[in-house]
Order: structure tokens, then sequence, then C-alpha cells
């Protein structure tokens, strides 16, 4: 009995462990997920896995071929970064990379040409200054002229002086066939993959499309047309529409009903369901969204989650609410959950949202989530303008480059700008001319800093539109 009873526990504490590990491991892979969202960290790990492989590939075929030269690899290995490390730049063209790598390589033939013609050709063993000279300045005048300047068009050019046992004659060959091999490789990764990559790494993209919208508040009618137009951008989108009653124990000792045909509830679930029940027909019959209802019973926020799990929602999209100046403990619970979470402040009858403000402070799953849902939104009619505020001028080249990496992937009528002001003035200033601001929860900054510097959204309560505040699940 012992031994048994001690091997049961150790199987127990197996699975448990095992259990624990599987945790572990789809949190990280979550982490990853989002951290790739990052084009910036895209870039970099394509790098570290790409340009090795070409590296080495050219590298097998050197070793391979007698007449390559090891000189070969420096300007590819500098050009195939300029490539991969900002491939919408200046020098992110293929047919240019080829051009420029052979076009730099031929000026330096004509220079080895200049020295055997103008000096003792038993004088060549070291570089002549000239020819060196010469090799520069017909790269920089030929690339100039043709419109594909490079960097590495000039290492080439001083390379081909040097070439050792290899004839410069079949350096330069070697150049261009090795660099069209590079430029095809870049070609299929950035059109199959990297302009493609919202279809693969944003989760909001591909999700998001099955809304639960709880029924609280005032503006609950409101909310749920905005949630309903969130869905409506997907076509397996749907909506669930929640009513959570008071925990007292039902006429039928039931804790929870959901709306279903035959269904016997109790008089509160009846009225909430009926309450429910014309919003959604509304939702249907002007949006063409499929809808359902649901009444649970309970504490307000374990019955959202639940209903969230049970409903296989994936994104929360609740009235705002604040207790006191700040956020409700519900909508607190709400952000610090597993699912997306909208938190829609309504400041009208607006039904329809065209021109819509994005406001973002740093790239990331965050960021691209709301610029999708903005895009929904605004649909093709509307407009979407997609912000950062900065503090000096010395800011602002990284702040366009890190705007041009998040829309590039997105469809619509999208603007970008860099305002240098403090964001509350900012969007106090421009707010009225916009039908949304969006922005986020502030829900990745530590404790203290949220103390030291509120979130922009508990900010701005006194602005002449309406504001969704987006959370990433966890």
């Amino acid at each position: 009995m012992d031994l048994r009873h001690l091997a049961a526990r150790a199987v127990a504490r197996v699975g448990a462990l095992r259990a624990r590990i599987r945790r572990i491991e789809r949190r990280e892979m979550v982490a990853f997920g989002r951290w790739i969202e990052n084009t910036n960290n895209l870039l970099h790990l394509s790098i570290l896995f790409i340009i090795p492989v070409l590296i080495a590939g050219v590298t097998f075929i050197s070793n391979s071929v007698s007449t390559l030269s090891f000189l070969l690899f420096p300007p590819l290995a500098s050009g195939s970064y300029t490539l991969f490390s900002d491939p919408e730049g200046r020098y992110a063209s293929p047919v240019k990379f080829v051009v420029a790598l052979t076009v730099g390589a031929l000026c330096g033939l004509v220079a080895v040409g200049f020295t055997g013609w103008a000096y003792d050709p038993a004088g060549t063993a070291l570089v002549h200054p000239s020819s060196a000279a010469l090799a520069i300045f017909l790269a920089g005048v030929t690339t100039w002229l043709l419109d594909v300047e490079a960097p590495s068009a000039f290492s080439t050019a001083l390379l081909t002086l040097v070439t050792g046992d290899v004839n410069p004659e079949e350096y330069v060959v070697s150049i261009f066939f090795a660099s069209v091999v590079i430029a095809i490789t870049f070609t299929v990764w950035r059109e199959q993959f990297y302009e493609r990559r919202a279809e693969y790494l944003y989760g909001t993209v591909r999700g998001d499309d099955h809304v639960l919208v709880p029924m609280r508040g005032e503006t609950a009618t409101q909310t749920a047309f905005f949630a309903a137009r969130l869905a409506a951008a997907h076509s397996a989108g749907k909506v669930v529409l929640l009513d959570v009653l008071s925990p007292e124990a039902t006429a039928e000792g039931d804790a929870g009903a959901t709306a279903e045909a035959g269904g016997e509830l109790d008089t509160d679930a009846d009225a909430s369901v009926e309450r429910l029940e014309s919003c959604a027909h509304k939702l249907r019959t002007q949006l063409g969204v499929p809808v359902e209802v649901a009444v649970a019973r309970g504490d307000p926020l374990t019955a959202t989650t639940e209903a969230a799990a049970n409903t296989n929602s994936d994104l929360v999209v609740v009235p705002y609410e604040e207790d006191r100046g700040l956020l409700s403990d519900y909508i607190r619970g709400l952000f610090g959950g597993s699912y997306d979470t909208v938190a829609f402040r309504s400041t009208g009858e607006t039904y329809r949202w065209r021109r819509i403000l994005v406001l973002v402070s740093r790239p990331g799953d965050a960021a691209h989530a709301m610029i999708d849902f903005a895009t929904r939104l605004a649909g093709k009619t509307g407009s979407v303008s997609v912000t950062t505020c900065i503090s000096s001028e010395v800011e602002r080249r990284p702040a366009e480059s890190k705007l041009a990496n998040l829309v590039e992937t997105a469809d619509g009528n999208i603007e970008t700008r860099v305002a240098r002001s403090d964001v509350t003035d900012f969007i106090a200033s421009n707010a009225a001319t916009y039908d949304l601001v969006v922005l986020g929860s502030s829900g990745d900054r530590s404790p203290a800093s949220r103390f030291i510097s509120p979130p922009t959204f508990e900010r701005i309560r006194e602005i002449d539109c309406d504001v969704a505040v987006f959370d990433r699940g966890h």
C-alpha cells in the first residue's frame, strides 16, 4: 500500500510538472508572438537567420568553384544587410542592388585596365593610389547617372583591384550572379512574407471577430453598435449581448440562464432577454451581423469572463465606467484579464465613426490592434489618422519611421502624423475634428509609472468625441 501510494504521488507530481511546463511554453510562445509583431524585431530576426544562410550558400559555391574569390563576401554581406534591414527604404530595390554591385565591379575593372595601360605591369603588385581614386570616382559618377547609388557599389569597385589570383573579369561575373541570387531571395521574402506579415503575425487581423458586449450603463446601446461594426468587418463576425443579473437565486434555483428557445427564465431574466433582443434586432437589421443574447447571474467580472469563454469570444467591448474619477474595479478586472478588451466611452448618439484618431506611443501588438480596429470602423469611405507625440525635434525621424512600419500593412485611407506636443494638449486641440479617439490602456506600464503619470485616457475626460481604450489580453 505504501509503495502504491508513493507511486501515485510521484505520478501526480510528474503530471503537475508537465502541466506547468506546458503552461510556461504557451506563455512564452504568446510573448514571443507579440514580440515579433514589432516590425523592428521581425527585421532583426530575419537578418540573423537569412543572411548567414545566404552567405553560407555563396561560400559553399565558392569552395566548389576555384575561380570564385572570397572577396565576393564583404559587399554581398553589407548589401544584403542593407536590403533586409529596410525592405521599404531607399536601397531596397533588388534591381538596383544587382546593378549597383555589378557597375561598381565594372568600374574597378576599368581602373585595373587603366593601371596596366598607364604604368608598368610589373609594378602593379600593389594598388596604385590613382587606380583606387579612379575606381571610386567612376563608381560615384556611374551609379549617380544610373540612379543606383548604393554603398556596396564602392566596395566592389575597390575589391576588384585586389582580386589576387582571380582574374578581375571573373570577379565581375561572379559578383553579378551572386547578387542575383541575393536579390531573388530578398524579393521572395519581401513579397511572400514581409508584406503579408499581418496575415501571419498580427492576432487581431486574424481574430477578434467574436465580440462579447456586457450591456451595462446608459451607453450600452451605443457600445453594442460600436462592437457590431468591429465584428461586421470580418466575414465570421458575431456579437453576443450579455446581461449579468444580481446573484440572488432564481425561482428555479438556476444560477444563470441563456436566451434559448423554450428555456424557462425567471421574471428578471425575461425582462433582460426582452431588452437584449430589442437591441439585437436593431443590430441585425441595420448592420447585418449575427447577434446572440445571453443572461447570467453572479459576480459581474466572473460572469463576463465565463461568458466570453462559453461563447468563444475573443474580444470584450464594454461601456467605459469610472468610480470616483478612476476606472471601476470591473473595467480594471477586464483589463488585467485574458481577453482583448475595449472600454468605449460615448459622448452622444453616434452610431457611425468615419474620422478616427489613433494615438500610439510605441510599436507592438497593441498598436497594430488599435490601427486594425480603426480601419474596420472607418471602412472604405472613412479616414484614420495614426499619430504619435514627441517632445523634441530629434525624435521626429525615428517617430516617422515607426509610424510608417505600423501602417504599411493596414488597408484603407490612413495618414500618419508626428506632433511635437504633449499628448493631452494635442487631443484637446484636435478631438473636435474626429468622431473617435483610440488609445491604449497603458497596461504595459508599471503601477509606479501610472501613479506618477496617469494614463492618457484618465486625463482627457472633457473632449468632444467618443473614446475607445484598448487593452491587450494576457
